[in-house]
């Protein structure tokens, strides 16, 4: 048995997901988009299935989530569907509602979140919603663990034989043509085909009754005069009111935590400060307080693992290629982007618990007035919150953009958010110049960031983007303690990833850079390294990073082109190099090959890597956010000239006035 699970974002669903199938989930991604697909089995019932679709409002394609969650329902025609409705947004849960209750399968509502709203004051009948609706109704908390039981029981126990008698929603006059269309529809799902057939949806369009679909929509937008779309629309909401109405009770008017944290929080005058200090302390829990405290700890370990390494091959007999492939490629260049997994791991914990306390969502209200100034709106700022993990998903949600101008200009400047591929960046060079601030270094750069986007916001509305910003509305969910286990395999989900792409990507980028770095043009193996095809290569561009570090540099300059694949591999590849020209136990900076650095070019530096071209998978999202190669090249000129020509002048007005630290 297949079962769906269906509701709005925020409304508790990955939450309820994970306490239905506990540890027996596969994730991966929807086929030909990167929107992450989770499938389960249901906990003691190996037969019942669970997956977990996008988080949507309704079942009109409007986003990539609602035509993926359309899409499924409709094709692959689950037998049950969840759908989970947040108890505090009634009113705007039950749209959906109404629109799964028009198709073929059992339907169980779960009402989550009925604990909060009892502390609003108020109540849900669910004996009441239940026979308004027609469908099951279980009320729960995922939060707490309340009601999951019950709710696995009627899973279980659902009768499949039985079809759902579908609700009357609309009048008279909308449902006698319904009914008509029905007849003439030889497919499952009628009843909603039917209705959508009366909107006009061009993508369920049943070209065989057009005819008659254009009839019934002029006998009904001459009724109601209005257009159809409208018409269906104001039907739901009148439905959705009146069952609200009769189920939900005031008991008592209460000021509740969120309201009393909110009045702290969305103050206008405290806001801004109150997220800049928060951020703050995310760079220096993350960056500084655990990268002073295990970078150098796990960089001991990988050194004696080389050691070992380089040892145990030399008494085997292994080659001196073999050996250096092994100690100076794999395990140092591998070893240079694991030193900085704690900082992730922290940088990702603390993301998560904003995310799930329902901070964020007020970050992007909080913002959306300052956008708008600049020609964005908060839509804009979801896009790069989701970027401080990875710029690929964070510009695919551009796609949720309605507005086509604003829509582009996120995309093109949703990179310039420090990613977690960027923080072994950033936490090598503060860390090595700036050991006492490297917190605060961090948090600049992060602060950098958005005013750099907002400054480019500016120019873009100004000379190439001058239609007016769209409207932003937004739900701001109640605040709610961090779930510790969702919050966890979130951080283990990412910390993973990041751990795959290491012994992937990483591995085979390294073992290139030992390759070019280890031979000469010639083929000769163990040259100087100043004399390898690495070099030449590195020679060949030096000069373009001659105003961000001060001098020509061919390995830092060989190194930044490689952020191209991926930006770990800036770390990677300094530590192979470093590795290569005097020995793996050597620190990246205490070799020659680097020793030009000061702390002026290493910020500069990190500057040019953080806002210059992000890696091939995200120019690639790019390319298919944007829908045209010409588009993507401009966007990927235009990054790489604001790194350079932003690093440069950092650079240079700083040796102007000699600070050179």
């Amino acid at each position: 048995m297949k079962v769906a699970l269906v509701g709005n974002q925020n409304s508790g669903k990955t939450t309820l997901f994970n306490s239905l199938t506990g540890s027996n989930q596969k994730i991966g991604n929807w086929p030909g988009v990167t929107i992450e697909r989770k499938e389960g089995m249901l906990l003691k019932a190996e037969d019942i299935t669970i997956v977990d679709l996008p988080g949507i409002y309704s079942l009109s394609p409007y986003t990539s989530e609602e035509e993926i969650s359309r899409n499924y329902l409709l094709e692959e025609k689950p037998d049950v569907v969840v759908n989970i409705v947040d108890a505090t947004s009634l009113e705007r849960s039950l749209y959906l509602t109404t629109q799964l209750m028009e198709l073929d399968c059992k339907v169980i509502m779960a009402l989550n979140m009925a604990d909060l709203l009892a502390k609003k004051g108020l109540s849900i009948s669910e004996e009441k919603l239940a026979n308004e609706l027609g469908i099951k109704v279980v009320t729960i908390s995922g939060l707490k663990n309340i009601g999951i039981d019950r709710l696995t029981e009627e899973i279980k126990n659902v009768d499949l034989s039985k079809k759902l008698a579908n609700k009357v929603i609309f009048p008279k006059e909308i449902e006698k043509e319904i009914d008509a269309l029905k007849k003439l529809l030889n497919k499952n799902n009628q009843r909603f085909l039917a209705v959508k057939n009366l909107e006009d949806d061009i993508f369920l369009r049943d070209e065989n009754i057009i005819d008659t679909v254009s009839k019934s929509r002029e006998k009904i937008e001459k009724h109601f005069k209005t257009d159809i779309e409208q018409v269906v629309a104001n039907e739901r909401y009148n439905f959705i009111v009146s069952v609200r109405d009769k189920v939900l009770t005031k008991t008592e008017i209460k000021e509740t935590t969120t309201d009393k944290l909110d009045k702290v929080f969305l103050n206008k005058w405290v806001a801004i400060p109150i997220f800049a200090v928060i951020m703050f302390a995310v760079y220096f829990l993350s960056v500084g307080v655990v990268g002073m405290a295990t970078v150098d700890l796990i960089d001991g370990w990988v050194s004696s693992i080389g050691d070992w390494a380089r040892s145990g091959l030399t008494n085997l007999g292994a080659s001196p290629w073999a050996v250096s492939l092994v100690v100076d490629g794999v395990i140092a260049g591998i070893g240079a982007v694991l030193n900085f997994v704690p900082q992730l791991i922290i940088l990702f914990l603390c993301i998560s618990v904003l995310e799930t306390s329902g901070y964020m969502s007020r970050i992007s209200f909080m913002f959306d007035k300052i956008f708008r100034r600049f020609g964005l709106s908060g839509k804009s700022l979801i896009p790069f919150i989701v970027g401080s993990g990875c710029s690929v998903p964070a510009i695919m949600t551009c796609r949720t953009i309605e507005d086509e101008q604003e829509k582009n200009m996120t995309i093109l400047l949703t990179p310039f958010v420090p990613c977690s591929a960027k923080l072994p960046i950033i936490a090598l060079f503060s860390g090595a110049f700036f050991p006492n601030n490297s917190g605060l270094i961090s948090a600049s750069l992060y602060f950098l960031a958005i005013i750099i986007i907002v400054v480019s916001a500016v120019l873009m509305r100004k000379f190439v983007y001058k239609q007016k910003t769209t409207t932003f509305i937004s739900e701001l969910p109640e605040y709610k303690f961090p779930n510790p286990k969702y919050v966890l395999r979130d951080v283990f989900d990412k910390s993973w990833s990041f751990i795959k792409r290491a012994g992937t990507v990483i591995l085979c980028c390294s073992l290139i850079v030992w390759f070019l770095g280890s031979f000469s043009w010639t083929f000769e193996y163990g040259v100087a390294i100043e004399n390898s095809i690495l070099a030449g290569i590195g020679n060949a561009f030096s000069w373009i990073f001659y105003p961000v570090l001060g001098e020509l540099n061919w390995a830092a300059s060989v190194s930044a082109i490689q952020g191209l694949v991926a930006k770990e591999q800036v770390v990677s590849s300094m530590a192979v190099i470093a590795g290569l020209a005097e020995g793996a136990e050597h620190m990246i900076f205490t070799t020659s090959i680097f020793s030009g650095f000061t702390g002026l070019s290493a910020y500069a530096y990190m500057v040019f890597n953080l806002f210059s071209a992000p890696c091939f998978g995200a120019i690639g999202a790019m390319k298919k956010e944007f829908g045209s190669t010409k588009k993507t090249f401009i966007a990927v000129l235009f990054q790489t000239g604001i790194a350079l020509i932003l690093s440069s002048l950092i650079f240079g007005i700083g040796s102007l006035i000699g600070l050179i630290f």
